[in-house]
């Protein structure tokens, strides 16, 4: 027989969706009202155990009376009020016996006698609060009562155990003494004042602390220096001078310590990155010179990222332009410590491109190239230009190209065109074209044993093994790049440089930046990938037919379009005639005032659009742009005279002849039109060189080597050739070479009086005897009205 368990069967699904919402609200609020009763219940015994814990401290029993203390005298005394109180002799005896048997009882003791209920009475639920308060046995206070904190309350096996601590008291008197020595030393400072200094004494003591602060210095950095390891703990006493307080040396101080940091960071920071410890390292059992290292290491990392932070924070002040509350350093100082600071940084992303936080470094630099401050701008300028320059491999150069890049385009290409004028130089040169190309400088293969068993004796096989060892320890030695990893870094810079440049050319064409990105084309045009030749040569003609490009855009923008295309633009088939005729009819813009620095733009576009695309070129073409640099040599500054002369004499070298120019009575057909803009059309074979006549008297001796040089045939050797320093130079590098831009003559005069020999006459120095007695003596002549006699002058003259 199966015995059923009465067991709580659980509800369906469907009866529970047949309850009904009132019955589901009922149990809601029933649960409410538990949980509600049960919260009320533990907050009231909360309350009585606080009321239990109260009651047990302010009851305290009566210290119990030392026998020993009780003086017989008194003893006797109360005796006799005793019987004095209660005389028994007029009591009856009945009332005695009820007193004696009231004594025996146990509850004699706690009842009250003024009650006249029966002794086992139950005690009233509502006593009065006197009555209860009068039951209270009374204490004597000898001592001030403590005033206590009730801490949480202990519970065991006993119970609860109420705990609690007493409060500090304070005293109020020896607060009010020390009040009144402060008011006592407040007065005696009013009465006797601190007599100010004067000028004078005041410059003396500031350069007394001065002096004690640079032996400071001095005497923490020589430590440093002569063991870093032991003593990278100086570094931070020497950075928390970076916070001098004393107001008459604080500026100086922090400059001293700024520059003196980062002198010491050069010198002692190695020569690879630093990376943090992971866990199982740091766990690890290592000797005492690898904790020793690490140490040093940590040290080094950390108090160089602090010194940077200073650094950032020093130029966020001048920018912020806020007086600290300490207001040591006046806000005419913040711009002198941002400016230390700054060339710090500076120095810093040179000196230590390969250390920790150089990004951090970067992204600081590139915001300050664009500087309202003229100085600080061209501070940073010349930071990314060196280290362009010295970083052979490119990672450097990839980072700040990067944070450049996003920059321009963060503030809408309106930045300065120094910032882009940078790129210029960026060591880039080659760069990956084709994945194909990787297979011609693969890495040299060992042989292997069975290949060596092969071909090899013994005696060679030997030998061949200890010429493959000392291979590996020569790469090994090296520890050189690879050409791949350079080639691919330099790729990824050059694609960022050209976006920038691409987007530029598309959104803003008239930005004060397009000069920076034709200059910038045209030097890394050979890079550019042949899809983007056609678009770019079209953007560039429009650019020229707007009109809205100055003299020297416009020649970027040749000199661009001639580098597209005397690279992998060979293969395209473009005429570029309409960039021959706009350089052809520009030319005489050029003169020897503003646009004389064109002079070097226009030398290069000659050498890209002339000789180095000779086969390309007609004869036509190359006499007359002979003729029309001729022409332009007689109107510009001597050292553009000297560019131009040498390269006329590259192209006669270049194209044999145009030596008929040399000669006035050959004849043609048609006659020579100047004024014509097309180079193929305007007849430049019926002319002569007559300007290099007029050339060889000039006042320059360069020039008039030069143009005697053309006139004899620019020939190699004889009389007439040209020494080997002018020969071997290139047209730009003489350019150059005989700059007037310091306002003096380029080579000097020099003088054939004897009297004066080994003088100079240069043109800064113009108070020689000499020339001040030709002055003097031909004064008259300049004061009258009639016109002066130059020639006369001249050939008096012992010059």
């Amino acid at each position: 027989m199966k015995v059923r368990r009465n067991k709580k069967q659980i509800p369906s699904f469907r009866k529970l969706i047949k309850t009904s919402k009132v019955k589901l609200e009922n149990k809601l609020k029933n649960k409410q009202f538990k949980q509600q009763s049960t919260l009320k219940k533990y907050r009231k015994e909360q309350r009585k155990l606080r009321q239990a814990v109260k009651d047990a401290v302010s009851k305290k029993p009566i210290p119990l009376e030392d026998p020993r203390e009780k003086q017989p005298g008194k003893r006797i005394e109360r005796e006799e009020e005793e019987e004095e109180a209660l005389p028994l002799d007029m009591m009856d005896e009945d009332d005695l016996q009820l007193m004696k048997d009231l004594g025996q009882r146990p509850s004699f003791l706690t009842r009250d006698l003024s009650s006249s209920e029966p002794v086992h009475a139950k005690k009233r639920k509502h006593e009065r609060i006197i009555d209860k308060y009068e039951k209270i046995p009374r204490t004597l206070q000898t001592a001030p009562e403590k005033e206590l904190i009730h801490l949480l309350p202990i519970k065991d096996k006993s119970g609860i155990i109420p705990q609690t601590r007493e409060k500090p008291v304070t005293d109020s008197n020896k607060d009010e003494e020390d009040q009144e020595a402060a008011r006592e030393l407040e007065e005696e400072i009013i009465e006797d004042p601190i007599r100010e200094l004067t000028v004078e004494e005041h410059l003396i003591e500031r350069k007394k602390k001065l002096q004690e602060k640079k032996m400071h210095i001095a005497a923490l950095a020589s430590a440093i220096l002569s063991d870093p390891e032991s003593n990278i703990k100086k570094l931070k006493e020497l950075r928390s001078m970076l916070m001098e307080q004393d107001p008459d040396v604080a500026v100086t101080v922090r400059k001293l310590v700024i520059v003196s940091l980062m002198e010491l960071f050069k010198d002692i920071t190695p020569s690879y990155k630093i990376r943090p410890l992971t866990q199982v390292e740091k766990s690890t059992k290592i000797r005492k010179e690898t904790q020793k290292l690490r140490e040093f290491e940590e040290g080094l990392v950390s108090q160089y990222k602090f010194y940077l932070e200073n650094l950032e924070q020093m130029v966020k002040d001048w920018k912020q332009r806020k007086l600290k509350k300490s207001n040591v350093v006046s806000l005419k100082a913040y711009k002198g410590l941002a400016e230390v600071a700054v060339k710090s940084l500076c120095e810093l992303l040179v000196a230590l491109p390969h250390f920790n936080f150089h990004n951090n470094i970067i992204v600081l630099i590139v915001p300050l190239m664009n500087d309202v401050s003229k100085l600080i701008s061209e501070m940073c300028c010349e930071a990314v230009k060196k280290l362009f320059k010295q970083d052979k491999l490119g990672q450097a150069s990839l980072g700040v190209v990067k944070v450049i890049s996003g920059f321009v385009k963060g503030r809408n290409y309106e930045v300065r065109p120094e910032m882009l004028k940078t790129f210029l130089c960026l060591r880039i040169k080659e760069v990956e074209v084709k994945k194909d190309t990787e297979d011609i400088n693969k890495p040299k293969k060992f042989m292997t044993f069975k290949e060596k068993r092969k071909t090899l004796s013994r005696m060679q096989r030997k030998w061949k093994k200890a010429e493959e060892k000392l291979e590996r320890e020569l790469r090994e030695a090296e520890a050189s790049e690879s050409t791949e990893k350079k080639f691919k870094l330099h790729t990824e810079t050059l694609n960022i440089v050209f976006v920038t440049y691409f987007r530029i050319l598309k959104k803003a064409q008239r930005s004060p930046l397009l000069p920076a990105v034709l200059e910038g084309l045209a030097k890394f045009a050979h890079l550019i990938n042949v899809e983007f030749f056609d678009d770019l040569l079209v953007v560039l003609h429009t650019l020229i037919e707007s009109g809205d490009l100055s003299y020297q855009e416009s020649l970027h923008c040749v000199q661009t379009a001639f580098h597209i295309l005397s690279g992998q633009g060979d293969v395209l088939n473009i005429d570029p005639m309409k960039f021959y005729t706009h350089l052809y009819k520009t030319l005489f813009k050029l003169h020897a005032g503003a646009t004389n620095e064109g002079v070097e733009i226009v030398l290069q576009c000659l050498d890209v659009m002339l000789t180095k695309r000779r086969k390309q070129v007609s004869q036509q073409r190359a006499l007359a742009f002979v003729k029309r640099l001729c022409t332009l040599a007689l109107h510009v500054l001597p050292n553009s005279s000297i560019g131009i002369l040498a390269t006329t004499r590259i192209l006669m070298h270049t194209f044999p002849k145009t030596d008929l120019l040399l000669d006035s009575e050959s004849q043609g057909s048609g006659v020579f039109l100047p004024e014509l803009d097309e180079p193929e059309y305007c007849n430049a074979q019926n002319t002569a060189l007559w300007e290099l006549y007029a050339l060889r008297r000039h006042y320059h001796p360069i020039v008039q080597k030069l143009a005697a040089h053309l006139i004899a045939g620019a020939p190699s050797e004889g009389c007439e050739a040209l020494k080997p320093e002018l020969s071997r130079r290139s047209a730009v590098e003489l350019f150059e070479a005989y700059s007037m831009a310091e306002m003096t003559f380029n080579p000097p005069v020099e003088t054939s009086n004897p009297k004066i020999k080994g003088k100079v006459l240069q043109g800064d120095s113009f108070l020689n005897e000499d020339l001040n007695q030709l002055i003097k003596r031909y004064s008259n002549e300049l004061t009258t009205e009639s016109p002066l006699d130059f020639t006369k002058c001249l050939k008096t003259s012992p010059y």
